[in-house]
């Protein structure tokens, strides 16, 4: 069955990096294209980043971008998000999902990022 397991987050102080992954099984990772969200506390779902099947392409919402990049490992069937200069209005749990023709498929159980001092 199709599993999405994220994993890398935590607490990191104002300013500092994280990377988080997503290791992928159960499918043909390297056919989906794959996208980050998250949900802050008392917010709605927010979409992150979306990266195409192959790793070609990519985009990121205006509140990440130039901070936030994903990429993949296909070989490794794992999806990657780097975080950089981090604000506390990033705390949320992110979660990994896959992109179908109809919108999102499958999610995965998220990790928490907490940005505080």
């Amino acid at each position: 069955q199709v599993q999405l397991v994220e994993s890398g987050g935590g607490l990191v102080q104002p300013g500092g990096s994280l990377r988080v992954s997503c290791a992928a099984s159960g499918f043909f990772f390297g056919g989906y294209s794959m996208s980050w969200v998250r949900q802050a506390p008392a917010k709605g779902l927010e979409w992150v980043s979306f990266i195409n099947s192959g790793g070609s392409a990519t985009y990121t919402a205006d509140s990440v971008k130039g901070r936030f990049t994903s990429s993949r490992d296909n070989d490794k069937n794992t999806l990657y998000l780097q975080m950089n200069n981090l604000k506390p209005e990033d705390t949320a749990p992110y979660y990994c999902v896959r992109e179908n023709y109809d919108g999102i498929d499958y999610w995965g159980k998220g990790t928490l990022v907490t940005v505080s001092s």
